[in-house]
């Protein structure tokens, strides 16, 4: 006998009548509303109203659709918020159509999800789940009446979403938007905005276009010898508690206090800005005294390639022409982004990736050594240099705290998520490194910056994906100020370091000294969590989005919370900040006619038996170009099998656009090589229309195999027309 009868089910409620897949539907779709209505209440309308049109559109195109898209929709939908809410807990931000090239890599998002350890696992896990379940018995397709009022409901909501997004709009991207609602707009936004032609470099403002040295020495010319440059991946200021009270920052934050500790006599400087999202864009600014782009094209770091004359004008080969050995020692691996041609470009005489580290890490982590074998393998490289008695320069970049982070799963369990569990273990052993660095008597004659490539933000506020981590350790200690006064940021760096060894910056180099005294305020600018931030001479700070949407109020640094005379912009000044990102973009482009990069010289590289990730095995770095409209790009690559196995070497060159495979570029592929055998791929392709994010992914397998990689050039030609 059945448990429910035909009778019980009759004189059932309605709501228990509904299909399963129905349900199911309702709460994938629903779900990022539910979240953020429990997170916030009803403190973010905007992004309330967003929730909901979006999910009313998903619903009823699902409702609407054949059984088996309805399942598609809602995989789709539901993977895209769970991508999104592990970026927004990464990085504190939305994702914007420029980084479709990580959510669609499958590649990347394998190595972040490694161990599948969620930021977010109580919302990931049952969207994932309810969208599997919409296929559970499939309920019938409804019919197009409904679907039309879903849409009408639909556009009800958006419009009320617009109309407080956009009186509301000194509120954080993430707090006004869905995460796909975001991408969408950003996406039309930049294909409508009106084009805003660069202005001449001449006429930028003062503090973003010349070096100031027009301040009061805080020392004379240092007496350190050499220098070195501690950069933590993603940290910001906030962690430092003595930098986040002077930031006036009185939430109750980790704090890194075993750093803290090690630096207690050393120059803080709160008030200091990273300029924008990315690891090779921070080390640019660090390493070559300008801004990063505030946009996402080709990194300035990779347009350097074809500017030998401008590549030598950054701090490891202005230190290098004067007598210092130059070193950079990161944790992750070298190729992604062209590091290894980037930093020999700019004047490192010995670059270093992860495999310079024999340790073993204590446990997995795919994007290098963690932090514990880095920083003993950093010690170890730094007592190499002093063994050599020759004034030296070293770079160090961290990787522990990239997601998804350098944490066991029994030490995350001890703190409020994974992120800071990394934040803590840098804390120990970045202080730990400090500690034995003077114990070795390094700190006596040795500079000593200790900052961050970019800011991973925090829930408290989207500004403070700006705000970076600045600490100064040098022997002139005492006649340094305990608290910095001013704002900073990495476009300063080389400047300051060349002012502090009384060397004369070159021509090229901008900013100001840390170890000076200005009276006058300066300019600064960024671009992190889909807002560009402008803070002029005058102290007044603009925030747009790309929208085109500007506020504009007084305050004496682009870092904090917003001024209290925080108005829109409705005389359109702000559109002035558009211009001036855009001039600073293009300072390193050569012209309008031809521009040649190259990513090979002839580098030997040994090959895995198995492609496994195309980020970390690619042999180039040639990613995220830009190709402008009517031109053409010829591609030439020429790779030699050194060694290779009886079965030979596969080689595979493939071509993404915005991290999708691109078919509409036809070229032969390499043949199996085999020992002192040559490949070459050589090709053209004509671009009616600007292309972004285009990348190259070069990957070889083969068992015990070594390659010469003899060229591997893009050259990119504007038609005259």
């Amino acid at each position: 006998m059945p448990l429910i009868s035909t009778a019980d089910v009759e004189h059932m409620p309605k709501f228990l009548k509904i299909p399963l897949s129905l349900a199911a539907l309702f709460i994938v779709c629903f779900l990022p509303a539910a979240g953020r209505l429990y997170e916030n209440g009803l403190t973010e309308p905007a992004g309330l109203l967003s929730d909901a049109g979006l999910a009313v559109i998903i619903l009823f195109l699902g409702l609407f659709s054949p059984p088996w898209l309805r399942v598609v929709l809602a995989l789709l939908w539901a993977l895209f918020q769970a991508a999104a809410l592990e970026l927004y807990t990464a990085l504190q931000r939305l994702p914007t159509w420029h980084d479709l090239q990580y959510l669609f890599d499958f590649d990347f998002v394998r190595a972040s999800l490694t161990g599948f350890n969620l930021s977010a696992p109580f919302m990931v896990g049952p969207l994932l789940i309810a969208a599997i379940l919409v296929a559970v018995r499939p309920a019938p397709r409804c019919g197009k009446g409904w679907c039309g009022k879903g849409l009408i409901l639909a556009s009800c909501l958006l419009l009320g979403q617009g109309w407080f997004s956009h009186h509301y709009d000194e509120q954080p991207v993430a707090s006004r938007y869905n995460a796909l609602h975001w991408l969408v707009e950003d996406a039309l936004s930049a294909a409508l905005r009106k084009e805003i032609g660069p202005m001449a470099e001449a006429s930028l403002p003062e503090g973003l276009r010349r070096l100031d040295l027009d301040g009061a020495m805080l020392v004379p010319k240092g007496n350190a010898k050499n220098v070195l440059i501690i950069v933590l991946e993603g940290l910001t200021g906030l962690y430092h508690p003595e930098i986040r009270r002077a930031m006036e920052v009185n939430a109750d934050e980790f704090s890194m206090d075993r750093l803290a500790q090690s630096t207690s006599e050393a120059m803080l400087i709160p008030d200091f800005s990273v300029h924008s999202h990315q690891t090779i864009r921070g080390l640019y600014s660090i390493l070559c005294g300008d801004f990063s782009k505030l946009s996402a094209d080709t990194p300035k770091a990779l347009e350097l390639l074809q500017d030998p004359s401008r590549s030598k004008e950054c701090l490891p080969a202005q230190l290098a022409d004067n007598g210092w050995s130059t070193h950079f020692l990161q944790a992750a691996g070298l190729q992604f982004m062209a590091k290894d041609k980037v930093m020999q470009a700019i004047g490192f005489h010995q670059v270093h990736g992860s495999e310079w580290f024999a340790e073993p890490n204590p446990f997995p982590f795919d994007w290098g050594a963690t932090d514990e074998v880095f920083f003993r393998g950093a010690r170890k490289y730094i007592k190499g240099l002093r063994g050599k008695r020759t004034p030296w320069m070293l770079t160090l970049l961290t990787v522990g705290t990239h997601q998804p982070y350098a944490v066991t799963d029994e030490v995350a369990e001890q703190y409020p998520s994974r992120k800071i569990a990394t934040v803590a273990i840098l804390d120990k052993e970045v202080a730990q490194f400090i500690e034995g660095l003077r114990r070795d008597g390094v700190l006596k004659d040795t500079l000593v910056l200790i900052t961050s490539d970019e800011s991973h933000g925090s829930e408290l506020a989207d500004w403070i994906s700006s705000w970076g981590l600045g600490i100064v350790l040098a022997p002139e200690q005492r006649q340094l100020p305990r608290i910095k006064e001013g704002g900073y940021g990495l476009v300063d760096v080389s400047a300051s370091i060349l002012d502090y060894l009384g060397l004369k910056p070159p021509p090229s180099t901008i900013g100001r000294s840390f170890f000076r005294d200005y009276e006058r305020p300066r300019e600064m600018v960024s671009f992190t969590a889909s807002k560009l931030r402008w803070l002029t001479a005058g102290n007044r700070r603009y925030e747009c989005t790309e929208n085109g949407s500007c506020r504009v109020g007084t305050a004496k640094s682009i870092l904090g919370d917003a001024p209290a005379d925080f108005r829109r912009d409705k005389k359109g000044d702000g559109a002035f900040i558009f211009s001036i990102a855009q001039t600073l973009d293009n300072k390193l482009a050569v012209g309008q006619g031809t521009r040649v990069l190259q990513f090979a010289n002839g580098e030997e590289r040994p090959l895995p038996e198995k492609v496994i990730n195309e980020w970390t095995d690619s042999l180039v770095g040639a990613q995220y170009l830009d190709f402008p409209a009517e031109s053409t790009v010829h591609v030439s690559v020429r790779v030699k099998a050194v060694k290779a196995p009886t079965r030979g070497i596969n080689l595979n060159l493939s071509i993404k656009e915005w991290e999708v495979d691109s078919h509409d570029i036809v070229f032969d592929n390499f043949p199996v090589l085999q020992t002192g055998e040559e490949g070459r791929v050589e090709f053209s392709f004509y671009n009616p229309k600007a292309r972004q994010c285009f990348s190259f992914f070069l990957v070889g397998e083969g068992k015990d195999a070594l390659v010469s990689l003899e060229d591997f050039t893009v050259t990119i030609e504007r038609n005259s027309g």
